[in-house]
């Protein structure tokens, strides 16, 4: 449909009405401009007027204008564009705010910047203080590969290291010797794997999920006070107000941050829209992981208001994707890139599927949604065959049961998925970041249904779109980049960094799709989409003003979109300077 014929088909459908039975003049109108309402029909309208909060009328200037009353706000929007709030699917605010606290961190593009930062680190440290480095992963290092022992152990050698990239992590002697993970060293955990030397049975300093291990003492850094805290997460959620995003979804959230959020509301400093999946164990008695979960739902914010509330519970069922560990139908593969020797290794999955089970039950019994950090196709499966047990004696649609990650799937995943009602929590940067290293672990034709969007689409899945976002301050320069337009870009070209060919460019979704991604379609995610994710009367004023359209602008301009303006609920959150 032609422009000029979406916004006729929105002034004559029901708009037109609200208009005209608006009792009282709007606060605020924004007109002369171009207005991607996202709704069922991808409408476009020319102005909006907003009142307590709320969308009162969309439509062409003239309807919208005959709102204006005395005091009303007015803003020409000299032919800008206009999108819903957009919305992050997956994000961890209270450790990426506090990330740089007590000193700023590099950027670790190569090894020799890693050993470099920890040689940093030993020189301000006593000797025996923990240096740890976190989420700088291997599939984003020049060598793809791990800092081996010895580099470590030449760059601290009084210090013990942990350079973590999640659930794994490589260490030096110190820290091995100081746990006591030697050649005897023996564990009782599943879930954790030391890997060892093949001809001398020594730690080679890998660890998968072995940070448990560590026998780590005293800080190395200084501690924040309840009130620089707080404004160091209010300091984020500006940014991320300065990026577009009006909400979020914590994505395992803890008590702690449940309560920070309650008094950043109560302070009126709260500026995105939060929805959290608490986080919950995996490991211990299958009844006390019952138990904790049906405990959530009787928190008071399990039954909060479109501010701030409890939507579920998440925990972790395999390892990464960038880190080797994600279980795998197939075996990974000798690597050097993950340091695998085993040619039957298939990553680690941490719950089994008499364990999940019941954990699924409790979640759906209690109206949770529920979660787990499932970034394998293995783990896909499991999580996928779990759901649909449960729903054989309990309906799951109506809590909306996630696959978060879910980065390799299989067609038989997709279809599955769409039948059960399961939902998708994906991060496209993580193609862009990490595509091209895959691409040489794996090889094209395993990456068939990595990211499927398209496919998701197609079957009718709720997808959405997130970062994963954990270390630092700022749109880009952030630990897996939260700006929601580089997102955007990303799902739209499926062109990894560095790449010359897209990444199975057949599962690229229409545009239009990849902005619904981070709108309506994660507004599901939230459980809101009556309230937000698209500019339509009677919703949540969301939206946000932009200098180009991501829907006809270059695609590869995508990524340059310029935020001018951020409203949340009507009140403006950013504005640019």
């Amino acid at each position: 449909m032609s422009y000029a014929g979406r916004i006729l088909s929105l002034m004559f459908v029901t708009l037109f009405a609200e208009c005209c039975r608006a009792a009282e003049p709007a606060e605020l109108i924004l007109h002369n401009g171009r207005v991607l309402t996202v709704d069922a029909k991808m409408s476009e309208a020319q102005a909006v007027a907003i009142g307590e909060g709320k969308f009162l009328a969309v439509g062409d200037d003239a309807t919208v204008l005959k709102l204006r009353g005395p005091k009303t706000e007015v803003i020409d929007l000299a032919g800008k564009i206009v999108v819903p709030g957009l919305i992050d699917s997956h994000v961890h605010p209270g450790g990426a705010a506090m990330h740089e606290f007590d000193h700023p961190i590099p950027d670790m593009e190569k090894i020799q910047d890693v050993l470099d930062y920890v040689k940093q680190r030993a020189d301000v440290l006593e000797d025996g203080q923990w240096i740890s480095v976190r989420q700088v992963f291997i599939t984003r290092l020049k060598e793809r590969r791990y800092p081996t022992k010895a580099e470590l152990d030449a760059a601290a050698p009084n210090n013990p290291v942990e350079f973590s990239t999640g659930p794994d992590s490589s260490v030096n002697s110190l820290a091995l010797k100081l746990s006591g993970i030697d050649k005897d060293f023996k564990s009782d955990d599943p879930g954790a794997k030391v890997e060892r030397d093949a001809k001398t049975g020594e730690p080679t300093g890998i660890l998968r999920s072995g940070g448990r291990f560590l026998k780590k003492s005293g800080k190395s850094t200084r501690s924040a006070t309840p009130e620089e805290s707080l404004d160091r997460l209010a300091a984020l959620f500006a940014d991320y107000n300065k990026c577009g995003l009006t909400g979020v979804c914590d994505r395992n959230a803890s008590l702690g941050s449940m309560g920070q959020y309650q008094k950043l509301l109560a302070d009126d400093r709260l500026t995105v829209r939060m929805a959290a999946s608490r986080g919950v164990g995996n490991s211990g008695a299958v009844e006390k992981l019952v138990e904790s979960i049906r405990n959530v739902a009787n928190e008071p914010l399990a039954k909060g208001g479109p501010m701030l509330r409890i939507v579920g519970i998440k925990c972790f069922l395999d390892g990464g994707m960038l880190t080797g560990s994600a279980y795998m139908r197939e075996p990974w593969g000798v690597s050097s890139i993950y340091s695998i020797d085993d040619p039957t290794y298939r990553g680690l999955l941490y719950i089994p599927h008499e364990k999940l089970v019941p954990m699924v039950r409790a979640a759906v019994e209690s109206g949770l949604q529920f979660t787990a950090h499932s970034v394998g196709d293995g783990a896909v499966h499991a999580l996928l065959a779990a759901y649909e047990e449960v729903n054989k004696s309990t309906s799951i649609a109506s809590t909306r049961p996630c696959l978060t990650h879910s980065n390799f799937m299989s067609k038989e995943a997709v279809e599955k998925a769409a039948r059960l009602g399961v939902v998708c929590d994906i991060q496209p940067a993580w193609l862009w970041l990490d595509g091209e290293t895959l691409r040489a672990q794996f090889g094209d034709d395993r990456l068939r249904y990595f990211q499927p969007h398209k496919s998701l689409f197609a079957a009718g899945v709720t997808v959405g779109g997130g970062s994963d976002h954990m270390q630092k301050i700022g749109g880009v320069r952030s630990v897996n980049p939260y700006d929601p337009w580089l997102g955007m870009q990303i799902a739209m070209t499926r062109m990894p960094r560095g790449a010359t060919t897209p990444l199975h460019a057949e599962e690229t979704p229409s545009r239009a799709d990849v902005l619904r991604m981070y709108t309506i379609q994660n507004a599901k995610l939230m459980f809101l989409e009556d309230q937000t994710g698209s500019i339509e009367p009677g919703k949540l004023a969301d939206l946000v003003v932009v200098d180009r359209d991501p829907l006809t602008c270059p695609v590869d301009t995508v990524r340059e979109t310029q935020v001018l303006r951020t409203y949340l609920g009507g009140k403006l959150v950013y504005a640019a300077k």
